[in-house]
C-alpha cells in the first residue's frame, strides 16, 4: 500500500484526467439498467452520491485516498444524472399512422441520395420535415409532432424545395426499426436522442402550401367546420382534415427555424454549384468536405473508402476542422507579418489563432453543426484559449475539459462511434507524442537540410497515422465488424493530399464563390480528389483489404476503452498494464459463443449458422437490412436455405424431407429444431404431431396457434412481443435471448409492434 500511495502521489496531477472517465462510467451505468429508474432513483440517489462525494472531499482533502473516493463518487453521480436528464428531456415517441396518409410540415433540410442504378441516374431526395401533421380523422386537432420525419421523395418529383417551406405529400410512414439481433445497433435509442419520429417514402409528389393564417393552401376561407357545403360528405370530411392540418402551419415556421436551418439554403446553393463544376463522384466528395452533404456519395465510393481505411475523410470532423484552422491561421499570420505596424504592436500569434477559431466555427456551421465537428470545435476552442493564455496548446487537460463539457451536454454520445473514435484518436496522439517529443526534438537538433526535414515529416506523419489508426482499430471492429490492414499506407498518401491540396483549394473556392471565380480552384481540387478516389479504389481491391470479424460484446469494447485510458492517461511504466484489457477486448469476439440461430425482429426472417456460411430463409420487409446486420455480426456470407427436398452437405439442415412444404429440420449439437419458413395459411394449417414429436424447439414465421402442443415454440407473436431473438443450442438445453430482454424497459424502447404514444388533441379555447 505505501508503494501504491507513493506512485499515485507522483501522478497526482494526472488524477484529474480520470474525471471524464468516471462520468462515462456513470453514463454507462444508466444505459445498462434493465428498467428505467424513476425520479427518486434516477436523480435522488445520484444526488445523494454527489453530496457524499463532496463531503468526503471536504473532510479528507489532505488524504489521497479520500480525494480518490470522493472524486469518483462525484464523477459517477454527475454522469448518471446527466444521462437521466438527457433521456427525460426528449419528447415522447409519437404513434405514426399505419397506412398511407397526407403529411404536411415544414422543410428542415433536403439531402440528395446517391443513384441506385441506371434507371435512377439523378438519385432521389430525402426531406426532413418539422412540425408534421397528419390529415386523418384520428389526428384531427392534434398538435404538430415535436419530432422530425425523414421522407424519401420519388425520383421523378420535380418539386423545388427549400428549408423553411411548408409542404404536403402523401406518404407511407414507419417508426424507427427494432435491432436486427439482441445487442445490435439500437436505431430507436439513436432516434430518441436525435429528435426523430421515424421515416417513410412519398407515394405522390410534394405539394407546396401557401403562407396563410386561417386559410387553406388553395387560398379559400376555411369555415368553422372547414368544408364547403357543395361537396360530397365523405370528400368534405377528408378536405376538412387536410385544411385543419395545414392551418397555421406556416405562421410558426420562423419560430421553428434554428441557426443550422437558416444556413440550409446557402449550403444547398454551394452544393449545387460544386456539382455543376465537378460532376460525378469527385463533386460529391468535394461537397461532403465543404458543406457536409454526404448522403449523395455513391455507395461504391463509400465502400472503397471504408475498405481502404479512409472513411474518416468523408465525415466532417477533427481532421477537416484542423486543416481549416491551420490554413486560416497561416494566412492570418502571414497577413499580420506583412503589415509592419501590426507586427510590431499586436500579439499576432494570439490574434491569428482567435480569427482562425472564428473561421473554424463558420466552417462547422456551414457543414451542418454535426456532432463530430462540433466536438472538434470545442476541443479547438480549448487549444486556442490555452495558446492565448500561454499554456501548452494540445494537452490531456484540454482533452479532459472538452470531454467533461460534452458529457454534461450530450451524455448519450458516449455510446456513439464518433465520440469513441475521435477521443480515442486524440488521446493516443497526445500520449504518443508525450513519449516521442524528446526523441523527435533531438533528431531535429542534430542537423539540418532538406533530407533531414523530409525524414522528420515522414516519421511524424507515419507516427500520427499509426497512433490514431491503432487506437481506433478496436472501435472499428466493434461497430463495423471489420479490419483494414492497409489503413496506414492509405492515410500516408491521402491525408497529406487532403491537408495541402484538397482542403486549401476548397476554402479558396468558397471565398471566391460570391465573385463567380471559383471554377479554377474547384477544378484543381477535383484533381486531388480524383487521386484519392483512385488510391481508395486500388487499395480496396487488394487481397485481404477488408477482414470481417464477429460482433464484439459490450464488455469487450468497454475493456478496450478502459485499457486505452489506462495506457494513455498514466506516464510511469505501469501504464503498459493497459495493453492487457485492450488485447482481451480485441480477442473477445472470438472468445464468446456465437448464436446458432437468429430470428428477425418481425419473425419473418430466420438464419442458421452453418460453418462458413449463414443460411437465411423466410421473408421480411426489412430483409436487406437485417441480412446485412447478421452478416456483419457473425462475419459470415449469407446464403439461402436449401431448396425443397434438399439439405446442406453435412445434413444438419434438411428442407421438405417429410412432405410438408416450407418446413426444415435442423439437427445440431444434439438438438432438433423445426423451422417453418413460410406459412400461407397464417397458422390455420396445423403441423402434424408426428413431425413435432421429439423436437426441442419449433420456430415459425407465422403464428403456430395449436400446432405442436407441449413443445417450446417461437413464432411471429413471440417476435412481436420480444423482438429479435438469438438461440444458442447446448447439450444441456436451448437458450433463447431476446432483444427486449437485452434492452429492458426504457423510454426509447418502443412498444410491441413499434407503437408510440398517441398525440393528444389541444384543449378547446374558452
Amino acid at each position: 500500500m505505501p508503494l501504491l500511495t507513493a506512485a499515485l502521489l507522483a501522478e497526482q496531477r494526472r488524477l484529474v484526467l480520470w474525471v471524464p472517465v468516471g462520468m462515462e462510467l456513470g453514463v454507462l451505468a444508466y444505459f445498462l439498467l434493465p428498467q428505467e429508474p424513476g425520479a427518486l432513483w434516477g436523480v435522488g440517489l445520484p444526488v445523494a452520491g454527489l453530496a457524499l462525494g463532496l463531503c468526503i472531499l471536504v473532510a479528507g482533502w489532505l488524504s489521497l485516498w479520500a480525494r480518490l473516493a470522493g472524486g469518483a463518487c462525484v464523477a459517477v453521480a454527475l454522469g448518471f444524472v446527466s444521462a437521466w436528464s438527457a433521456a427525460h428531456c426528449q419528447p415522447p415517441m409519437p404513434e405514426l399512422p399505419r397506412r398511407a396518409v397526407v403529411v404536411s410540415g415544414t422543410v428542415q433540410s433536403v439531402m440528395v441520395l446517391p443513384p441506385r442504378g441506371a434507371e435512377d441516374a439523378a438519385g432521389a431526395r430525402r426531406v426532413v420535415l418539422a412540425g408534421a401533421r397528419f390529415a386523418t380523422p384520428l389526428d384531427h386537432d392534434m398538435r404538430p409532432l415535436q419530432r422530425t420525419l425523414s421522407l424519401t421523395l420519388r425520383p421523378d418529383d420535380p418539386a423545388s424545395l427549400a428549408p423553411g417551406a411548408a409542404v404536403q405529400v402523401r406518404a407511407l410512414l414507419r417508426p424507427p426499426p427494432f435491432p436486427a439481433f439482441p445487442g445490435g445497433r439500437d436505431f430507436q435509442r439513436e432516434a430518441w436522442f436525435a429528435g426523430s419520429a421515424g421515416s417513410g417514402r412519398a407515394l405522390g409528389r410534394m405539394q407546396p402550401l401557401a403562407c396563410s393564417n386561417g386559410r387553406s393552401s388553395q387560398g379559400g376561407p376555411v369555415g368553422q367546420s372547414g368544408r364547403p357545403d357543395s361537396e360530397e360528405r365523405a370528400d368534405d370530411r377528408r378536405k376538412s382534415f387536410e385544411a385543419d392540418g395545414q392551418r397555421d402551419l406556416v405562421a410558426c415556421v420562423a419560430s421553428q427555424q434554428g441557426f443550422s436551418i437558416r444556413l440550409e439554403p446557402l449550403r444547398e446553393r454551394i452544393d449545387a454549384r460544386i456539382r455543376q463544376v465537378l460532376p460525378g463522384a469527385a463533386g460529391t466528395v468535394a461537397s461532403t468536405v465543404l458543406t457536409g452533404e454526404g448522403a449523395s456519395v455513391p455507395r461504391d465510393v463509400r465502400e472503397d473508402f471504408a475498405a481502404s481505411g479512409l472513411a474518416h475523410l468523408l465525415a466532417v470532423a477533427g481532421l477537416h476542422l484542423g486543416i481549416v484552422l491551420g490554413v486560416l491561421m497561416a494566412v492570418f499570420r502571414i497577413g499580420f507579418a506583412a503589415w509592419m505596424w501590426a507586427a510590431l504592436r499586436w500579439p499576432c500569434k494570439e490574434l491569428s489563432a482567435l480569427l482562425a477559431l472564428l473561421g473554424g466555427a463558420a466552417y462547422v456551421a456551414l457543414t451542418g453543426l454535426h456532432l463530430p465537428a462540433t466536438r472538434s470545435l470545442m476541443m479547438a476552442a480549448v487549444v486556442v484559449l490555452g495558446l492565448v493564455a500561454g499554456r501548452r496548446a494540445v494537452s490531456m487537460r484540454g482533452l479532459a475539459l472538452a470531454a467533461t463539457v460534452l458529457l454534461l451536454v450530450m451524455p448519450q454520445e458516449v455510446l456513439g462511434v464518433a465520440f469513441q473514435m475521435s477521443f480515442a484518436a486524440v488521446m493516443a496522439l497526445i500520449a504518443g507524442y508525450e513519449v516521442a517529443r524528446p526523441h523527435l526534438a533531438r533528431f531535429r537538433e542534430e542537423g539540418r537540410g532538406f533530407r533531414r526535414w523530409l525524414t522528420l515529416h515522414l516519421v511524424t506523419l507515419t507516427l500520427t497515422s499509426l497512433l490514431a489508426g491503432l487506437a481506433t482499430l478496436p472501435i472499428v471492429m466493434a461497430h463495423f465488424g471489420e479490419v483494414q490492414p492497409f489503413f496506414i499506407l492509405a492515410n500516408l498518401i491521402a491525408v497529406p493530399l487532403m491537408a495541402v491540396w484538397i482542403m486549401p483549394l476548397g476554402l479558396l473556392a468558397l471565398m471566391l464563390m460570391p465573385l463567380h471565380l471559383d471554377a479554377v480552384p474547384l477544378h484543381l481540387m477535383g484533381w486531388g480528389i480524383q487521386l484519392v478516389l483512385h488510391l481508395a479504389h486500388s487499395i480496396a481491391h487488394w487481397p485481404a483489404a477488408r477482414m470481417l470479424v464477429p460482433h464484439m460484446p459490450g464488455w469487450g469494447l468497454a475493456a478496450v476503452l478502459l485499457g486505452l485510458c489506462w495506457l494513455c492517461l498514466w506516464r510511469p511504466v505501469w501504464r503498459l498494464a493497459g495493453v492487457v484489457p485492450v488485447l482481451a477486448g480485441v480477442l473477445s469476439p472470438f472468445l464468446v459463443a456465437q448464436p446458432d440461430l437468429l430470428i428477425g425482429p418481425d419473425g419473418g426472417l430466420m438464419a442458421v449458422r452453418d460453418g462458413r456460411a449463414l443460411l437465411v430463409g423466410g421473408q421480411s420487409r426489412d430483409a436487406f437490412l437485417v441480412r446485412a446486420a447478421w452478416q456483419q455480426a457473425l462475419a459470415l456470407p449469407p446464403q439461402p436455405f436449401p431448396a425443397e427436398g434438399g439439405e446442406t452437405p453435412d445434413g444438419a439442415l434438411a428442407c421438405g424431407q417429410d412432405g410438408v412444404p416450407d418446413v426444415c429440420l435442423l439437427s445440431l449439437k444434439g438438438r432438433s429444431v423445426l423451422l417453418r419458413v413460410r406459412d400461407r395459411s397464417d397458422g390455420e394449417a396445423l403441423l402434424p404431431d408426428s413431425l413435432c414429436a421429439g423436437m426441442d424447439l419449433v420456430i415459425s414465421a407465422a403464428p403456430l396457434r395449436q400446432s405442436c402442443p407441449g413443445v417450446r415454440k417461437l413464432d411471429r407473436f413471440t417476435a412481436w412481443r420480444e423482438g429479435a431473438q438469438a438461440i444458442f443450442l447446448r447439450p444441456d438445453g436451448v437458450r433463447v435471448v431476446s432483444d427486449r430482454e437485452v434492452r429492458g424497459a426504457r423510454p426509447w424502447v418502443m412498444k410491441p409492434g413499434g407503437h408510440g404514444m398517441p398525440t393528444l388533441p389541444l384543449a378547446p379555447e374558452e
